[in-house]
């Protein structure tokens, strides 16, 4: 009997041991929420996240990701740059774009949009509510930031998508900007006007502080400057020095035809001048070897090769004195290869025949065309860009001509006058700055802005109604 009792004793200690035990266990985990009473964290979209950004988030919080506390994510659109608190992230950069031969320049209503991150130089980049994004970055586009809101967000969602989120975008410390401009000849009428105004910035003070803005600055200076400089010859009095400096010139091209009229002595000088004024020369120099030499700028993640050639139109050196860079195919194709075999951007500038159909005081196209010239012009640029060229660009035009798309590249057949006296045929008093921006090494867009000088000899840059008659009209005769 007693040991029947004393066997019920055991049993009924064992049952509130394991009772207890059991309880316990529970009481804590309902206490803690843990085990059978742990309520996960939901991860609410909001209405205003697209269905791919829905998709990338859905790749980060899938059912294996435990999260203890609610998130709540959502997307904000603005018009500016935002500045951004914990939580938030830049997701994208929305630019409006067109059609490459398209004459807008501002994003209306039906505007196509896309990632800046797809934006390339076959399409053209627009204003959006006046403004261009590549000017400042902080606005001319749509910033589309992501929200993540949690109570323990540092904890919980930031080792979640800090990574992914956190990007770098394109801004003024890694976006090269490069204005390449035309013609250049600071002389004959430009000096008699020098004598009565006595300011070489006279020319430039319209222009000066839009091209000094960019990071290079070009231009094919077909002028030395000479003490015997005069009304009737193309050679610049040496107070022209000044108007090049106020423009801000990185690089000078010597590839012009007259660049000897004053001299060897004279070009030799003014090689000099550019020289200590850390000017890079190029498609000219003192003897043939140094006028072959093309230049390399390794700048903001980019790496640029530039070459320059005088194919047709005199001047040349092929000796120990000074000229431009005589073109010879073979070399020509090799060092085109070697550049683009090291992975750089390849700009290829050549001084061509001239359209000579300037006698006019009326507006005659006819120098618009890419085929106005002597010779295979058409046929000579896009052979450059088959060789491996990125951009082509004709430097010896004195009134713009038209541009295309081919293959690859992109080719400027003329760029027409940026200083020179020919004031007296419509077509010359115009120029076209092809203003190129690079990003990674990748040539995101060239804006084409047209610059135009009067009787004055003043330059100033087009106005936005004139650019698109006058663009409209390159354009149209595209080949």
């Amino acid at each position: 009997m007693k040991t029947r009792q004393r066997g019920r004793l055991f049993l009924g200690c064992g049952l509130l041991f394991i009772v207890a035990f059991v309880a316990g266990i529970f009481g804590t985990q309902a206490l803690t929420g843990t085990g059978i009473f742990y309520v996960p964290g939901i991860v609410t979209y909001d209405e205003s996240l697209n269905e791919a950004e829905k998709e990338v988030l859905a790749g980060i919080f899938t059912e294996d990701v435990r999260i203890d506390a609610d998130v709540s994510i959502s997307a904000a659109e603005y018009s500016e740059k935002p500045e951004l608190s914990e939580g938030e992230f830049l997701y994208d950069i929305l630019v409006p774009v067109t059609d490459f031969y398209s004459v807008l320049t501002e994003a209306g209503s039906e505007q196509d949009f896309i990632s800046v991150s797809a934006l390339d130089a076959t399409k053209k980049l627009l204003k959006y509510e006046g403004k261009y994004y590549l000017d400042d970055f902080v606005s001319g586009a749509r910033f589309r930031v992501i929200k993540f809101s949690s109570e323990k967000y540092a904890e919980e969602i930031a080792p979640l998508v800090s990574e992914r989120f956190s990007k770098t975008w394109p801004d003024e410390n890694s976006v090269l900007t490069f204005a390449q401009t035309g013609v250049t000849a600071l002389s004959r009428g430009m000096n008699r006007k020098l004598y009565s105004v006595n300011d070489a910035t006279y020319f430039s003070e319209n222009i000066a502080e839009y091209l000094k803005s960019f990071d290079l600055t070009h231009t094919s200076n077909e002028s030395s400057f000479s003490n015997g400089a005069s009304g009737a010859n193309i050679c610049s009095d040496p107070r022209f020095k000044s108007t090049l400096l106020d423009i801000g010139l990185d690089i000078v091209e010597l590839t012009g035809n007259h660049n000897l009229d004053c001299g060897d002595a004279a070009a030799k000088e003014t090689i000099d001048f550019y020289n200590e004024n850390g000017i890079l020369a190029v498609g000219g120099g003192k003897t043939a070897e140094e006028a072959a030499q093309a230049i390399t700028i390794s700048k903001k993640g980019t790496n640029i090769t530039m070459f320059a050639y005088n194919l047709s139109t005199g001047g040349a050196t092929y000796d120990q004195t000074p000229g431009a860079n005589q073109y010879y195919e073979e070399k020509a194709a090799a060092e085109i290869a070697e550049a683009k075999a090291r992975g750089d951007f390849v700009i290829v500038d050549v001084q061509y025949y001239e359209c000579n159909a300037y006698a006019s005081k009326y507006e005659d196209p006819i120098c618009d065309r890419a085929d106005s010239a002597a010779g295979d012009q058409i046929g000579f640029f896009r052979h450059l860009i088959d060789l491996g060229a990125d951009v082509v660009v004709g430097t010896s035009a004195h009134q713009p001509q038209t541009f295309e798309l081919y293959n690859e590249g992109a080719i400027y057949y003329g760029l027409g006058n940026l200083f020179f006296d020919q004031v007296w045929w419509p077509g010359t008093t115009r120029s076209l700055v092809l203003e190129h921006y690079f990003y990674n090494g990748k040539l995101l867009q060239t804006r084409i802005q047209p610059t135009v000088y009067g009787n004055e000899m003043q330059v100033k840059l087009m106005d936005e109604e004139t650019t698109k008659w006058f663009l409209e009209r390159l354009i149209s005769v595209k080949p």
